[in-house]
């Protein structure tokens, strides 16, 4: 493009800009300021404006430090058709304008300054861009109950093998000395892979993340890395991050990462914990802890319970709980999910992964478990493959409208929920809300969850659920293995 073209487009884009927020000519100015001199001062050769699309695809572009500023003030143009976003062929530029306070040399690329960006079509905020469903949340949650949302999320993953040979239609795990039956905190597999994880841990520190701990999880070849909790907008950034900085790393050492939930139907799938806690939005204190008692019961002692959590924190769980099929259209997204999240057994003895939408205290079986230590609750339903955006504004308006409702949640279950024989399991299973069996389900309770809709914006909720059921009838029409090894000689 010529100099007077890129000109041309470059006034028009602007003025799309300024249309976008009443005071955007100044505001967009400074943070295009304040992005050029920090970078100045970081030494940046490069810049990359980041989002993601509804299905937690990283897209991004790469402006050089010259023209970062009329960037970052007029926005970087993408074809929203040609990601996972409700728009076709024919609109116009999908604007990307740079969060200044995401700013992020890359560790493992530290000329280039990584930047989390909102999405922008034709002067407003695009209604289904993931990072303004979530930020639109935080809004509401602030408005109407005084509240904001903190989150600290437990990222698992799987080391494949990457190196020349590997097809990468067939995951195969890259340690073969990785054989453990119950590997769990192996010592020596985790050192194997010491440099790839030391390294990734030197580089959170150094961003301020706050890693404190890093393990072997309970599938062979799988990894969990530990950091400090934070506003779930920052926290939602941060696993983009992460998932970025995992997967190129691994790369250069001839591994491939991977988050798919479910990659070996025998092993453990890889969960993404959230871990939640509600915080006065004008003091900053946290609101989960100093309960009272609500007369509810264990249904294991009958005992009146609440396992430390405030009347507000137990709405909110009573909302997570509510509409936990619905939120498994966020939260388990992919085809993939339901085979961790359905999953019968695996070879370690345990799925860790709910069964139903019951809650209790320190209790890995259930959905919601609230950890003795600190007044806070961990969500174990979602897996690796949410779109960390869309999880945690899920997660925030479901658990506003427990808030709203005043709601109160059923008993805790303080049961062991994977033991299928104990009659306690069963009442407690019968009694409480049912998980989708597989994404169609989940699909539909979202459609038809009315609270979700108000939450998270009709816009949004339509444009989803039509490009996730795109793809789950294109799953429907693929001829399986399976089909023919049963069905060919039916």
């Amino acid at each position: 493009m010529r100099r007077s073209a890129m000109a041309n487009f470059l006034v028009g884009r602007r003025l799309l800009a300024e249309r976008c927020f009443s005071s955007a000519p100044a505001s967009r100015r400074a943070a295009a300021a304040e992005i050029t001199e920090r970078g100045k001062s970081l030494g940046l050769a490069f810049y990359q404006f980041s989002y993601l699309d509804l299905f937690g695809v990283q897209r991004s572009k790469l402006v050089p430090a010259s023209r970062v500023a009329e960037i970052a003030e007029e926005g970087a143009g993408f074809a929203g058709f040609a990601a996972h976003l409700d728009m076709d062929p024919t609109m116009g530029d999908l604007l990307a304008l740079p969060d200044p306070s995401t700013l992020q040399p890359l560790p493992w690329r530290p000329e280039v300054g990584w930047l989390s960006c909102d999405l922008v079509h034709e002067g407003r905020e695009l209604p289904h861009g993931p990072r303004n469903v979530l930020r639109e949340v935080q809004a509401k949650l602030k408005a109407e109950a005084g509240l904001t949302l903190k989150s600290g999320v437990e990222c698992e993953f799987f080391l494949l093998d990457g190196g020349p040979g590997a097809d990468p239609r067939v995951p195969r795990l890259s340690d073969p000395m990785d054989l453990q039956p119950k590997p769990c905190y192996d010592a020596h597999a985790l050192m194997r892979r010491y440099g790839l994880v030391s390294t990734l841990c030197e580089h959170m520190e150094r961003m301020g993340w706050g890693p404190y701990q890093a393990d072997h999880e309970d599938a062979n070849g799988q990894f969990e890395i530990n950091f400090d909790f934070a506003d779930c907008l920052v926290t939602a950034d941060r696993v983009v991050l992460f998932k970025y900085m995992v997967r190129s790393l691994a790369e250069e050492r001839g591994f491939r990462a991977t988050f798919m939930p479910k990659p070996f139907a025998d092993l453990t799938g890889s969960g993404c914990h959230a871990h939640l806690s509600l915080h006065d939005a004008a003091t900053g204190e946290n609101v989960c802890g100093a309960a009272v008692a609500t007369g509810l019961e264990s249904a294991e002692s009958g005992a009146a319970v609440t396992h430390g959590l405030s009347p507000r924190a137990l709405s909110f769980l009573a909302g997570l709980l509510e509409h936990a099929p619905a939120l498994c259209a966020l939260t388990n997204p992919a085809v993939n999910s339901y085979k961790r999240l359905g999953a019968r057994s695996t070879s370690s003895g345990s799925t860790w992964s709910p069964t139903a939408a019951t809650w209790a205290g320190n209790n890995r079986t259930a959905l919601v478990r609230v950890p003795g230590g600190a007044p806070r609750m961990e969500l174990r339903l979602a897996d690796m493959a949410a779109n960390p955006y869309l999880m945690a504004a899920a997660v925030g308006a479901a658990g506003l409208d427990g808030l709203q409702r005043a709601a109160v949640p059923p008993p805790p279950a303080d049961l062991n929920m994977y033991d299928r024989a104990d009659p306690a399991v069963a009442r407690a299973v019968a009694g409480a809300k049912s998980l989708p069996k597989d994404l169609a389900g989940a699909l539909a309770a979202l459609d038809q969850s009315a609270p979700l809709r108000a939450g998270l914006g009709d816009d949004f909720v339509g444009s989803y659920l039509k490009l996730r059921r795109e793809q789950w009838e294109e799953y429907a029409a693929q001829l399986t293995p399976w089909e023919l090894r049963t069905y060919l000689d039916c």
